[in-house]
């Protein structure tokens, strides 16, 4: 089955930020409509936007694949948009579990080749400085699907906001978190813009970026400096094939997932922090743990011996004992 990812890695030395310099070679930009010169002239039709490139071979054949996982998936009644309910309660012990194991615990380690999936015990991880998200689109996304993507964003990024209490939202002035939707053909060229934006990323992450399987829906990497625990710039992928409620649900894992949850557990319930992709979207026991991540009574770079006995006390005073 296809899966998310996410990748939360510590950096040695401290870079300098660089901002999305090659977003006018990843977005198609209309000719501007002309302006009669004389009170004469014919009214001037309006130009139509350029139309998109067409895609290749394969990432036609992805955008049919996608198509079908989708179906699929809803036929079994997965990808569910509820956020829980009567069927899915969990305690505040359960919720203190979840928690630790999604905030502490890293899904992925680096290997030679790019990352390899095993679970290690990590420190908690936040932003300080508020995260400044900057949308890029590939040529390839139609102008209609850009002004979808870009208010359901937004929209999710306030909300995350409102959640947390920390300050979120779309910005293209000094990004730190740059987000691209691209298609296959798109993706397989960043190589060298990705290198450039972040930094902090290796040969090894580059190249899962750029040749991301097809079983991997959307991947997001936060970075933060040695053990601090304090996230400074973020980069994550979307493909540009997905039909509308699988890249939404990577809007919402992903991006939730770069504020520090950037573990999954099959023990989460309801929780789109479980690859099982029962549910799409945020649900109510994710919105409490970015509530819980956001505590000042957790600190970033706290190891699980420090915040474990803070964790069960928040999710007690928030659940009381129940759901």
């Amino acid at each position: 089955m296809p899966q998310r990812r996410s990748f939360a890695r510590r950096f040695l030395s401290p870079r300098c930020w660089l901002a999305a310099t090659l977003l006018a070679a990843l977005t198609a930009c209309g000719p501007q409509v002309p302006v009669a010169s004389l009170p004469v002239t014919p009214p001037t039709r309006p130009v139509q936007p350029a139309s998109p490139p067409p895609a290749s071979a394969q990432s036609e054949a992805l955008r049919l694949y996608y198509r079908s996982v989708q179906q699929d998936l809803l036929a079994q009644g997965m990808l569910r948009t509820d956020g829980g309910g009567a069927d899915t309660p969990f305690t505040d012990v359960m919720l203190a579990v979840n928690f630790t194991r999604i905030a502490l615990f890293d899904e992925y380690q680096r290997g030679a080749t790019g990352l390899v999936q095993r679970e290690t015990e990590s420190r908690l991880r936040r932003w300080v400085a508020p995260v400044r998200a900057q949308l890029i689109f590939g040529a390839s996304v139609p102008d209609a699907t850009r002004a979808a993507d870009r208010a359901r964003i937004g929209s999710f990024l306030a909300r995350l906001s409102r959640i947390t209490g920390h300050p979120v939202g779309l910005s293209d002035a000094a990004p730190n978190f740059l987000i691209y939707i691209v298609n296959e053909d798109e993706r397989r060229t960043l190589g060298p813009t990705f290198r450039a934006q972040v930094p902090g990323l290796e040969p090894g992450d580059i190249a899962g970026l750029v040749n991301l399987p097809r079983s991997t829906y959307c991947t997001v990497y936060a970075l933060s400096e040695g053990n601090s625990g304090v996230y400074t710039r973020a980069l994550a992928v979307i493909r540009a094939e997905h039909p509308d409620l699988l890249r939404l649900s990577c809007v919402h894992e992903e991006l939730a997932q770069s504020l520090g949850l950037a573990n999954d557990s099959p023990r989460a319930r309801p929780s789109i922090f479980n690859d099982d992709e029962e549910f799409a979207l945020l649900t109510r026991q994710d919105e409490i743990m970015l509530r819980m991540l956001y505590d000042p009574r957790l600190r970033p770079g706290m190891t699980l011996a420090e915040a474990e006995p803070i964790i069960q006390t928040i999710a007690t005073e928030i659940l009381g004992g129940a759901s």
